[in-house]
């Protein structure tokens, strides 16, 4: 039996300023070598939670370890381990991009030689040896989130915090970013992402968890939180009208369409759910000519699982939504 490793665990995370509660009891377990995608609105405490984590704020109370080491108590060697790039890059504007990563590397003592083969590593590996002498005024906003990434990763650290990485940036630089990530994690580094691109989590993250007025109200992969809303339904499509009328009688809770012949079935999209549709199909001798299963997407899980500034929940679902959670 494989025993997960976590890189970063939280317990019971609070955090209040005065009367406003911006974190109430967050629990968190993200596994080595994997991306974990924090979704929320405005206001819900990502930033906060990214902050607590990497040494930059401090939790009034709760459990933390972040590479092993509790932020806290030894801020020193989280940092060793962790690299943060947040939704404004922090590139030194009046430093070329050659510079910029060279002053990290004296940052995290390198050395000359040693920093000076990284700087030049990670300008080719990020695209930019051809800018490296320009200044950062002169680079496109990709360009530029690129540049502070590289500058995160001088110190080759195992984890990394992306605080809404991508905001901004047009689909292609947005794109960029993703591989980058992608091959990231396929080195072995564990990515901490915090976004309100919901695509970019459904396309990047191994879990994701919702967080809502500082409290986390769903978790799990993408598809097990699209599960979790209603909506979700299969479609059978017929070339037979005998086909279509048979299945019509025999099965019950669906809508039809005579015309398209075609009829549609809540399903929450599981394996289970539809291997027993298709055996029926075949004990019944009913062939359908299609069989395409529509789920809800992150958009429909945001929606329903969030409130708006207001407190006013985003859909009539969300009360029952809120409090389910997959672990």
């Amino acid at each position: 039996m494989t025993t997960t490793r976590h890189a970063i665990t939280a317990s019971g995370l609070r955090k209040a300023y005065g009367a406003h509660v911006v974190l109430d009891g967050l629990d968190l377990a993200v596994a080595e070598g994997t991306v974990y995608a924090l979704l929320g609105p405005n206001g819900a405490g990502k930033t906060t939670t990214v902050q607590i984590l990497s040494t930059l704020s401090a939790a009034d109370t709760g459990d933390i370890r972040v590479g092993g080491h509790d932020p806290v108590r030894d801020p020193r060697a989280v940092r060793a381990q962790i690299g943060v790039t947040g939704q404004f890059a922090a590139v030194d504007g009046k430093l070329t991009g050659e510079e910029n990563l060279l002053l990290m590397a004296d940052l995290h003592h390198l050395g000359k030689r040693e920093g000076r083969r990284r700087t030049t590593e990670l300008l080719e590996r990020f695209g930019l040896t051809d800018a490296a002498s320009k200044l950062p005024s002169a680079y496109s906003g990709g360009m530029r989130r690129r540049l502070d990434l590289a500058m995160t990763l001088v110190g080759e650290p195992r984890i990394i915090f992306l605080d809404e990485p991508t905001t901004g940036l047009d689909p292609r630089s947005r794109h960029a970013m993703w591989q980058i990530v992608r091959e990231l994690v396929a080195d072995g580094v564990t990515v901490f992402l915090s976004t309100q691109y919901l695509e970019e989590a459904d396309q990047l993250a191994d879990r994701i968890g919702v967080l809502n007025e500082g409290r986390l109200v769903a978790e799990g992969t993408a598809d097990e939180l699209k599960r979790l809303v209603p909506g979700g339904h299969v479609r059978l499509r017929f070339e037979d009208p005998a086909a279509y009328e048979r299945a019509t009688r025999a099965l019950t809770g669906m809508t039809h369409d005579d015309e398209a012949l075609t009829l549609q079935i809540p399903s929450d999209g599981s394996t289970r759910e539809l291997k027993a549709l298709l055996d029926w199909l075949e004990v019944e001798s009913i062939e359908a000519e299609r069989l395409t299963v529509h789920t809800p997407d992150l958009d429909d899980v945001f929606f329903a699982l969030t409130t708006e500034p207001s407190g006013a929940p985003h859909s009539a679902e969300a009360s029952a939504a809120q409090k389910a959670t997959l672990r």
